[in-house]
């Protein structure tokens, strides 16, 4: 019998990572996902087309178009499939929409990462549970930090503490999250609850700016994979704020991945990581379009609008030493240059989807 893993949002970005990633390493995949980014977003974010060609290349993995909100369904998946390891991606991922919404998001985020902790530490315990979380746990206290505007991006002087990026020790209080960023906490608390509480054996990554391909990219999430869409198209690009030189670090959903293995591969119990591009991968907006013009061959259509959004964060990066401490094995394989690239490479449905095809 081949080994098991769950993983929800299974047709996202992350999600669709984690399902190729372990399907190669040889496990069964059981992918839990019922395409609300649709809703969330829009048609045009819809995530049927990944599940389409999971379904299609993969033989190894199962699809449930399941709500992780819905107890009796979730619990009588982790029984029938008793998983070595558990993913759980799905989420509502947009700060700005979360404020349309706010008992949606909170629903979705909070309570139905506790339905599926419960499930798991009734019917799996001795599985590792893996959660992504984000960096807008620690709400806009990075923009207290002393930062410094230049030409193209804020930045902090290099005699700073978190000049090589903010450590998992950044209090999480007396700031503004966004009310996604609350939901977020609440799941965040709860995962490493279970796991201190409970004794298992669960880990949290705080991501940065999380990309690739697989990406279903929308106006209200997906910073870089939009951006390259928005050049694509020749959609115009709004700025919100920051003048542009808000910096985001970014990583590639194979490195992020990849750590999720070697976590599994040697768990923790309640365990907390940031993870992002660091130092090693970090651009600000300003920074990005050239980059993309010149890939795309293509002129952005940018417009600004000198509103920030509330919460958002001016400079973010991240200090990843705790997790390469843990797992020193561990690497990247992207920089932002390669990330940009790539995105620019298979910009198209059909070039994409045909890379997927293959990957």
């Amino acid at each position: 019998m081949k080994k098991t893993v769950i993983v929800t949002g299974s047709a996202g970005l992350i999600g669709s990572e984690s399902v190729r990633f372990f399907h190669r390493k040889g496990f069964r995949v059981i992918g839990i996902d019922n395409d609300y980014r649709k809703y969330f977003f829009g048609p045009s974010a819809s995530t049927s087309w990944n599940r389409k060609l999971l379904e299609k290349n993969l033989p190894n993995y199962i699809h449930h178009s399941v709500d992780i909100r819905n107890k009796k369904k979730i619990e009588d998946i982790i029984k029938k499939y008793k998983p070595k390891l558990i993913i759980h991606t799905a989420a509502q991922p947009s700060h700005d929409w979360a404020a349309k919404e706010p008992l949606t998001d909170f629903s979705i985020n909070a309570e139905g990462t506790l339905v599926m902790l419960e499930s798991y530490r009734k019917f799996a315990p001795k599985a590792v549970f893996i959660f992504t979380s984000t960096n807008k746990v620690y709400g806009d206290n990075p923009n207290r930090l002393p930062l410094r505007e230049l030409k193209t991006r804020y930045e902090l002087p290099r005699s700073h503490k978190f000049y090589n990026g903010i450590d998992e020790s950044m209090s999480l209080d007396n700031c503004t999250h966004s009310i996604f960023g609350v939901s977020k906490v609440s799941a965040d608390l709860m995962v490493q609850e279970y796991g201190r509480y409970f004794g298992l054996k669960t880990g949290v990554f705080r991501g940065g700016c999380l990309t690739g391909p697989a990406h279903s990219s929308a106006q209200l999430h997906g910073f870089l994979a939009y951006l390259v869409h928005a050049i694509a198209k020749g959609i115009p690009y709004t700025v919100f704020g920051y003048k542009g030189k808000q910096v985001r670090d970014n990583i590639h959903s194979y490195d992020v991945v990849n750590a999720f293995y070697n976590f599994y591969l040697k768990p923790r119990v309640g365990e907390v990581y940031n993870i992002g591009g660091s130092r090693y991968s970090n651009i600000s907006v300003n920074e990005a379009i050239p980059v993309i013009e010149k890939y795309l061959k293509k002129d952005a259509v940018v417009k600004y609008d000198s509103k920030n959004r509330i919460g958002d964060h001016m400079w973010y990066i991240s200090d990843v030493s705790k997790f390469k401490r843990h797992y020193p094995k561990w690497n990247y394989t992207y920089n932002s240059d390669q990330i940009l690239e790539e995105l620019c490479m298979y910009s198209s449905p059909e070039a994409r989807d045909r890379f997927l095809n293959i990957t």
